[in-house]
């Protein structure tokens, strides 16, 4: 009698760091699906479609202009509100979406992954190009701005780092993806955890300078943003783009150290949630 033969075999033992990458990139279709299916369940059936990736962060740059720069007063270190603004608004906009599409995969997810097998690692990785998409039209809108405030002889000096800013987007992406990856495996089990993030992430832009800059930090607080590893993508965005501002370099060593120990730990229980996760939801 012939032996069976199997085109694939999965188990439910693996090592710790076993992600299975040529699955998924054998699966690699079911990322670009998945984005598809993200962008038309947000904008399906909305009048103005994608032009929320514009509208929501503009509309956030004029609030921040009269409340933190008409009546706060806050400085910008010469930066044009503007531009200021936006960016802060755009980069945090596209952390907090990579963290919050990470920190709920198994749990918007559990109907899909309880019905059929596929690496389960194309769901965060598809989240990650489904806010890269938003990042870039809005991106886009900053350049157009940057230009005309260039054109007008404003403030702002670009830095021969400037082309390098797809590595800003990669490291606020693996930082959000990671962190999220860990609250995911948590929230699994105690649901209400989620609510606590929630509440947590809202305060935490405020630790960020997203509406200040680094400049504007009463020394006895700078080692807030020392511990917060996304004040240094942030702050770093503006000096290379505006010429403004200035990061520390032990806080972009503390930040990228700690966006590599959260992606790995993320990485970590991510894979070994996923094996047991449907008998606990």
């Amino acid at each position: 009698m012939n032996e069976e033969s199997w085109d694939m075999i999965i188990e439910s033992k693996r090592k710790l760091l076993d992600l299975r990458l040529r699955e998924v990139i054998r699966y690699r279709d079911l990322v670009w699906l998945f984005v598809k299916r993200d962008f038309v369940t947000q904008y399906k059936q909305t009048i103005l479609g994608p032009l929320w990736f514009v509208i929501n962060p503009l509309f956030s740059t004029v609030m921040y202009t009269f409340v933190f720069g008409n009546l706060a007063k806050i400085g910008t270190d010469g930066v044009p509100f503007l531009l200021f603004y936006y960016a802060g608004t755009m980069l945090w906009t596209f952390f907090t979406g990579c963290f919050n599409d990470a920190s709920n995969v198994f749990l918007n997810n559990s109907n899909l992954f309880g019905k059929v097998y596929f690496p389960r690692l194309t769901v965060p990785i598809s989240n990650v190009f489904s806010n890269l998409t938003k990042i870039l039209v809005q991106f886009v809108m900053l350049m157009v701005f940057y230009a005309y405030y260039l054109l007008k002889k404003a403030p702002i000096t670009p830095s021969p780092f400037l082309a390098a800013f797809p590595v800003l987007f990669a490291w606020l992406a693996i930082l959000g993806t990671g962190m999220g990856m860990i609250i995911s495996s948590l929230t699994t089990k105690y649901r209400d955890l989620k609510h606590l993030v929630s509440f947590a992430l809202s305060l935490a832009m405020y630790a960020t300078p997203v509406v200040y800059p680094l400049s504007q930090i009463p020394s006895g607080f700078t080692w807030v943003n020392f511990v917060n590893p996304v004040s240094a993508p942030v702050e770093l965005f503006r000096v290379w783009f505006y010429g403004a501002g200035y990061v520390p370099p032990l806080m972009i060593f503390a930040s990228i150290g700690m966006t590599i120990v959260f992606f790995i730990l993320g990485l970590i229980m991510f894979n070994q949630n996923e094996r047991n996760y449907i008998d606990v939801i």
